[in-house]
């Protein structure tokens, strides 16, 4: 019976020191978890934020004994790259975008043309000065990939653009206004801006505002670009860009517009639909001819592209 006893209490003794033990490993670990959560020097800030969204859409259609008629073959593919780095550092933020964009359309009686084609480089650099406002240094290039042409009726296909043909650089100091992160308005009083015409064809022609035969031409002037980008709905992106550029040395009432609109609408983790919508306005484009009058002249240029297709964001 002493035995017994004895072995009872040793059990008892030994659950005791048991549970008393997981007690002070809990209570330690609880403590030191405490103790990481506030420390600050063990917590890493990021300084870059990176990520690429890419969108392609793909359509095809085909016809046979087609009674309402139509092209017996259609086929269309569009593409969209934006990709971004942005840099924050205490007083210091580099923002730098790329946005891309190629598509073209293939039918029966028309052939292959190009439906979309965009190079769009912007690079800036700001110190904070308080209020929300940035000394800032913006640095842009615009231009496109591949050849681009009018189709007049009835005549053959006529080169209206090619890479670096035309290309515009833009080199700004200026003031960066960020009240949100999902909004930015630079301003700008004195920007260089360099218009490329990198072809000797357009370059004889006096395209895009250079000089017959030459392949480059220099302006200064205001520029203001705004940016925003919000999810505006669940599943629902909308990013905007309206760039205006006055040219103080040839008619600054004149003022350049250019103005990109995107929506993307997601369906699931990889489909969405997306609607784009592009307008410009530049004075010096006069590649237009007026119905009325023959005359070639500026136009207000707008393009707009609906398309459903694969999606994904890295």
């Amino acid at each position: 019976m002493r035995k017994f006893a004895l072995s009872i209490a040793c059990c008892l003794l030994a659950f005791t020191a048991v549970q008393a033990q997981n007690d002070w490993i809990k209570s330690q670990r609880d403590e030191t978890a405490k103790k990481i959560k506030k420390d600050d020097k063990d917590t890493t800030v990021k300084i870059w934020k990176k990520g690429v969204n890419l969108n392609v859409n793909i359509n095809q259609g085909s016809l046979s004994n087609w009674a309402a008629g139509g092209d017996n073959f259609t086929f269309s593919l569009g593409s969209t790259v934006y990709a971004y780095a942005f840099y924050k550092n205490g007083r210091r933020a580099w923002d730098n975008v790329a946005d891309l964009a190629y598509g073209f359309i293939n039918t029966t009686s028309l052939g292959a043309r190009k439906a979309d084609d965009r190079i769009d480089l912007t690079s800036k650099y700001g110190y904070d000065i308080g209020r929300h406002w940035y000394i800032s240094m913006l640095g842009n290039l615009r231009t496109q990939f591949t050849n681009g042409y009018l189709y007049p009726a009835d005549t053959t296909p006529q080169l209206s653009s090619r890479f670096f043909a035309p290309a515009y650089v833009l080199l700004s100091p200026g003031f960066d206004y960020k009240p949100v992160p999902e909004f930015s308005l630079f301003l700008s009083p004195a920007t260089s801006r360099f218009v490329f015409v990198m072809d000797d064809y357009l370059a004889s022609q006096g395209a895009y505002g250079v000089d017959t035969g030459k392949h480059f031409k220099y302006e200064i002037g205001a520029y203001l670009s705004a940016n925003y980008m919000k999810t505006v709905a669940k599943n629902i992106t909308y990013k905007g860009r309206l760039d205006l550029f006055s040219n103080y040395l040839n008619n600054p009432q004149n003022i350049v517009v250019f103005f990109t609109n995107a929506l993307e609408l997601k369906v699931n983790k990889y489909i969405a639909a997306t609607l784009n919508v592009d307008m410009i306005y530049d004075d010096n484009v006069k590649v237009f001819e007026n119905k009325q009058t023959g005359v070639m002249g500026p136009r207000l240029q707008v393009k707009q592209i609906l398309g459903i297709g694969f999606a994904a964001k890295f």
